[in-house]
């Protein structure tokens, strides 16, 4: 039986069938192989073994940046220094940048503990090459919490924040990217990627002409069509070209530094 569908999601994949029917079939040999234990996942586009945690949405995500190679868009981008990886899960994503650009520094940002946790582990390998954040990106360091309906297992990858309530506890104070850019060290960012689950609507309401014209390439996936009006406002008149890949909007810099 094991063979069986190690041959059959082998033969998927190099067939070219979408990632969506991978996972599936990843995920039945991962029940087969591991039943509730972590396990590490491996790509040629990582340079360390990933770990994944059983049962949760990491082999999505792994299959949606490994195996559909959703930032594919990024490839034409040969020098990038400063990546800023907003809304790092477990750090898949991140690590994906740092394998593919050998020079560049990465700040990983992710406010849920259980997957900063496992962004850690996998982000370790990397050494001074990253930093971690447990944080939200936010326009002012307010105090935030997990939204309701993205709480709970099986929403790992899905995970909002909105603002504090009076007498809330279990807080966490956001960040905003003028601090993390100016904390760095750096001048510039080379590579923004923002996939905050809608958070995008605060984010660029206000406070963006602080560190936006210091962006050479931003990444982002929008949520609905308010996060989407909101933002195509906010990057108006600041020099990009704009253009999508899969689910992401891609904004380029003609004349971008890196």
């Amino acid at each position: 039986m094991l063979n069986q569908v190690l041959r059959i999601g082998k033969g998927l994949r190099n067939m070219g069938f979408l990632p969506s029917v991978v996972y599936k079939i990843h995920r039945a040999r991962t029940w087969l192989l591991h039943g509730a234990r972590p396990y590490t996942l491996r790509s040629r586009y990582a340079k360390y073994p990933l770990y994944c945690r059983p049962r949760t949405t990491d082999v999505k995500v792994f299959s949606q940046i490994f195996v559909g190679r959703e930032y594919r868009c990024l490839d034409d981008i040969r020098n990038a220094k400063l990546i800023v990886d907003c809304g790092a899960n477990v750090g898949y994503s991140s690590a994906y940048f740092m394998s593919a650009y050998e020079g560049a520094h990465v700040i990983a940002i992710e406010p849920d503990p259980g997957n900063f946790d496992a962004l850690v582990k996998n982000l370790q390998p990397f050494g001074d090459r990253v930093q971690t954040i447990r944080s939200a990106i936010w326009p002012e360091p307010v105090d935030l919490v997990f939204a309701e309906d993205t709480r709970g297992e099986g929403r790992e990858w899905a995970r909002s924040m909105r603002i504090a309530r009076e007498h809330e506890t279990d807080t966490i104070k956001g960040i905003d990217l003028s601090t993390v850019l100016e904390n760095s060290g750096h001048d510039r960012i080379s590579i923004l990627k923002i996939d905050i689950e809608g958070g995008e609507s605060a984010v660029f309401s206000r406070g963006y002409e602080k560190w936006l014209p210091q962006v050479d390439c931003l990444v982002i996936e929008l949520h609905g069509p308010e996060c989407e009006t909101v933002f195509h406002r906010a990057i108006a008149g600041y020099g990009f070209a704009v253009t999508s890949c899969d689910e992401l909007t891609v904004c380029k810099r003609t004349n971008r530094q890196s």
